[in-house]
């Protein structure tokens, strides 16, 4: 019915004005009627421009902005610096927060040809009516519509005088970063303003690795009954920090309720968005029960500069004639941004005016009137020139009351702040800035312009806080779920190893090295954890940790209270019944749960307490003496390359002497058999010196050489003969892979996967033992008796279990996976980063090693087989020397070489045979000597120095002989007579 009468008034409306515009303009007047479209025009400027205003007038913004619009078309008209005289004509509609009727108010609006609307406050309300100006091309100037999807290229014609509100949540999103909260809980109003909003918040948590971990919607015309339903489900959450984005006419009921539910006091984080300043400023003087509700929460405020021109008129503000009858009539930020939106109409329009725009509409075919329709939709006019008056505002730039007046790209506010207040007392105290230029700082926005923006972690500053409950400390921001129920724990009910964790008949009811650790790290949180340990298994054979892991993973809020005479709640009862209903009762693990993949994925593990690693356990004997032990100091290849340089270093040794030692002349086989051999093994007695200075040389590096090897050996050899060697028929874990034996297992251990699933060993071969007294029977039997050739299981298990053995059982092989223990904890628990924290407290302050040596012990054997193949020396450990040794043998060799070859050219070998021929005449010298053959080289490299040195200086004598001769000849034949 309401909405019948409604459009029966607005139809009534319409045919009043439609009457009223054509008996005061004649059609013939107003336009010209052509087969398309009619349009009117003017040659000349119009002396009026209307223009709209959209919003609900009875509202905390719209009680502010009405004053201020009127106020700037006023200061407009009276300006004559801007239009020449044009008029502006305020035409103002209410929406009276309704969709439906600011609908029809728009379309009512634009009846009269106004070029630019101005409005309206509600993002709902701004929906629909950006459809119409997008449809009319009016330009929409909203001051206080801020859902960051009217951005949208969808609404073209919808421009925001006012920050977006995904500034806004970005900016409690770097709040929340600040303090180093991990969730929040949203508290919103379920409409287009409180989803988009909310929206753009998640995005910016996510990324801060941050979450909304619960959305509270509610509808605006909720009770406060509804309200209190909500809050009470919240309360049982885990998240004490709250993001309240509501209405604020509405928003203030919310913490009317909290406060009822004791939810404003120590420990909660409030978080208001602009919407509780407004409120605050609109109301002027606000009463002490309100201000004693809202104390300690954070809220944001668009921030304004403190420029001449706000000063002046937030100064004249109280003088208003437009504020009437509206006491509280309050100034807040949305009064600055309507009162520049007229200013910035005004600029826009007296560009568009001066570039020779035109103030123009036309008829549009596609809205026509049907038949039996009373809507006049014919009536509506497009805006010829509102594209070009829409590039027009897109690109003003000005100074208004509101600070600097420029669009982005993104048709967003340059420089958009926000003022972070804390409310306290009987008002609000600042406590930072936030700008998308440089995020949170105690600085002013403006100062930080002038500088380079700086966004990283160090450079966030906010001053201190008053949170809820008076108290100045930082709060966590979250408490346990179930409204501070203790924190169910697991503890696996082991049948070996007790030592790390076991049933106790103390009150904790349980202990063990991974219980001390737990307590300890839970001693170190700066709060109390109230806890109870249930034990998980029937205590007869090992649980499945993949299943604890699951239980955790799947918790559910749901426990039975049952009350013994005592008034102490039956936790086995709850355990019983939620087992039955296929429930789980655990928040967290503790115990020796290994950290593997497919668990990370489910639960949030803390940082590691202990190394473990999948190894393997075998039968070991003593290894018998072996003939050839001596061998075993260096590898094949050791014992080659030394051999090599032996032989290499004697030849060399050799070449150098060969020429000036008499000890290495004589036979080749008394040579080779005798010399080489005694140079090579440097068993030089006092008659086979060596003579030249480069075959010391080569002696003294390859001296060193082989005294650092010959110690090598030694050691080597005497650790062989020494210690005792065990053997073991396994190796390691690839001859465990390439065997067909059984392996034993520890029953419940992650092994069993990982040496199907991964090593593809036969699951047939597994073999699960229950404790370490099985361990000993299978390991004794062998897998000849039913036993088992080895046992794979962690370290931290094989290293107590070898403790009690007499070191007849060892680890053979290679630790072959890395891997930890830690305890689990349901996805995004905050107390898993901090228990991670404190046990690296623990590691680091030695508490850790002390309560390790009161749980585990080890024996004095060793605990791994000796790896003789591990221990030879090999190459990599010498090749260093043996390169030195080498280059000083070449070098010598090449020095060698340059002084036989310089001996060789002042040698001529045609000089050795006449010499020949002149002392044995009878020998027949047929033969050429213009060539040299390789022999006669090798025959003087084999000559002694001596020999070599006498010859050259007999050439030299014969060549002063031959000399002397030549000259007498020559005189006696010049004297003879001719």
């Amino acid at each position: 019915m309401e909405e019948v009468l409604l459009i029966s008034r607005f139809i009534t409306r319409s045919l009043i004005l439609l009457s009223l515009w054509f008996l005061c303009f004649p059609p013939g007047v107003v336009c010209d009627t052509g087969n398309v479209s009619a349009s009117s025009s003017s040659s000349s400027k119009p002396k009026v421009i209307n223009i709209g205003a959209l919003f609900t007038l009875n509202s905390v913004l719209g009680e502010a902005a009405q004053p201020a619009i009127q106020a700037a078309v006023d200061d407009v008209n009276s300006d004559p610096t801007i239009l020449n005289g044009v008029q502006l004509k305020l035409l103002i509609s209410d929406t009276n927060c309704s969709g439906f009727i600011g609908t029809m108010e728009a379309l009512q609006l634009m009846e009269s040809d106004v070029v630019v609307a101005i409005g309206p406050q509600s993002s709902g309300i701004a929906h629909v009516i950006s459809h119409v100006v997008n449809e009319l091309h009016v330009p929409l100037l909203s001051f206080g519509a801020t859902d960051p999807t009217l951005s949208s290229m969808q609404y073209p014609y919808f421009l925001r005088t006012t920050p977006s509100d995904h500034f806004q949540m970005y900016a409690i999103a770097d709040i929340v970063d600040y303090y180093g909260w991990r969730e929040v809980i949203a508290i919103f109003v379920d409409d287009d303003y409180g989803r988009s909003g909310i929206s753009v918040l998640g995005d910016a948590l996510a990324k801060k690795r941050a979450k909304i971990s619960y959305k509270a919607a509610f509808s605006p015309g909720d009770t406060e009954s509804k309200i209190n339903d909500l809050l009470v489900e919240v309360n049982l959450m885990e998240s004490r920090v709250y993001v309240v984005h509501v209405n604020p006419d509405t928003g203030l009921n919310i913490f009317s309720v909290a406060k009822a539910l004791n939810m404003m006091g120590s420990g909660y984080v409030w978080i208001a968005t602009d919407w509780l300043p407004s409120y605050l400023d609109s109301k002027g003087a606000v009463d002490s029960n309100t201000m004693n509700i809202l104390q300690g929460v954070i809220a944001l405020r668009h921030y304004t500069p403190d420029t001449d021109l706000k000063k002046s008129f937030m100064s004249k503000w109280n003088n208003l004639k437009y504020k009437g009858s509206a006491v509280h009539a309050g100034f807040n930020s949305y009064a600055l941004y309507a009162y520049d939106s007229v200013w910035l109409a005004a600029h826009a329009l007296d560009v568009f005016l001066n570039e020779g725009g035109n103030l123009s509409f036309s008829y549009d075919p596609k809205l026509h009137d049907t038949n039996g329709s009373m809507l006049h939709l014919a009536s509506l006019r497009v805006f010829n020139g509102g594209e070009q008056l829409l590039q027009t505002l897109l690109r003003m730039n000005f100074t208004g009351v509101s600070g600097q007046i420029q669009f982005d790209p993104d048709k967003h506010l340059v420089h958009p702040a926000y003022d972070v207040l804390n409310i306290v007392g009987t008002g609000t105290r600042r406590i930072g800035y936030w700008s998308n230029y440089s995020h949170l700082s105690v600085v002013p926005p403006e100062t930080l312009y002038t500088k380079p923006p700086n966004i990283s972690t160090g450079s966030q500053h906010l001053y201190s806080v008053i949170w809820p409950g008076d108290t100045t400390s930082t709060p966590r921001g979250w408490v346990f779920p179930n409204n501070g129920q203790p924190l169910r724990i697991a503890v696996p009910n082991r049948v070996g190893y007790k030592e790390f964790a076991s049933k106790d008949k103390s009150p904790q009811g349980v202990r063990g090295y991974c219980i001390d650790v737990f307590e300890a790290a839970i001693s170190l949180l700066p709060y109390a954890v109230p806890r109870t340990y249930m034990l998980y298994g029937d205590g007869k054979r090992n649980p499945s940790y993949n299943e604890l892991v699951s239980r955790v993973a799947q918790n559910v809020s749901i426990s039975f209270n049952w009350y013994n005479l005592d008034d102490r709640p039956l936790d086995i009862a709850n355990l019983i019944l939620c087992e039955c209903f296929g429930l789980s009762v655990y928040d967290a693990a503790v115990g020796d749960i290994t950290i593997v993949t497919n668990r990370t994925k489910i639960v949030d593990f803390t940082q590691p307490y202990m190394e473990s690693g999948l190894v393997v356990v075998a039968l070991v004997k003593e290894a018998k003496s072996n003939p050839w032990a001596f061998l075993k100091p260096f590898t094949a290849e050791m014992w080659f390359v030394t051999a090599l340089f032996f032989l290499f270093v004697g030849a060399v040794v050799w070449i150098l002497e060969h020429r000036i030692n008499s000890e290495f002349r004589g036979p080749p086989r008394r040579q080779l058999i005798t010399k080489l051999v005694k140079s090579s093994l440097i068993r030089l007695n006092a008659g086979e010196n060596t003579v030249s200075s480069l075959g010391r040389m080569v002696l003294i590096i390859w001296l060193f050489v082989v005294l650092i090897i010959n110690s090598s050996y030694t050691a080597s050899l005497t650790s062989i003969l020494t210690v005792q060697q065990l053997t073991s028929g396994i190796q390691g874990i690839d001859s465990l892979i390439s065997s067909t034996e059984p392996i034993g297992i520890q029953d419940g251990s992650f092994a069993l996967n990982y040496l199907v699933d991964e090593l593809n060993i036969a699951q047939s071969r597994i073999v699960k033992l229950r404790n370490p007294e099985a361990y000993l029977r299978a390991l004794k039997l062998g897998p000849k008796k039913g036993g088992v050739a080895a046992i794979v299981d962690e370290l931290p298990y094989v290293e107590l279990f070898l403790s009690n053995t007499n070191c007849l059982y060892r680890i053979v092989g290679p630790e072959f996976t890395k891997s930890g223990w830690g305890f689990a904890f349901q996805r995004d628990s905050p107390l898993a980063v901090d228990m991670s924290t404190a046990i690296l407290q623990l590691s680091e302050n030695g508490d850790l090693q002390k309560i390790h040596n009161k749980w585990l012990t080890h024996s004095e054997c060793s605990s791994q087989v000796n790896q003789v193949d591990e221990n030879k020396l090999s190459l990599n450990s010498f090749w260093g020397l043996f390169l030195i040794c080498g280059i000083a043998c070449a070098l010598a060799l090449t020095i060698f070489c340059c002084r036989v070859f310089t001996q060789y050219r002042r040698f001529s070998p045609e000089d050795e045979e006449s010499e020949i021929e002149t002392i044995e005449p009878s020998r027949s010298s047929r033969r050429s000597i213009r060539s040299t053959s390789f022999k006669q080289i090798i025959d003087f490299v084999d000559k002694k120095e001596e020999e070599i040195k006498e010859m050259l200086k007999r050439k030299n004598s014969n060549s002063n002989k031959q000399q002397t001769s030549i000259h007498s000849f020559s005189d006696g034949q010049a004297s003879s007579p001719s």
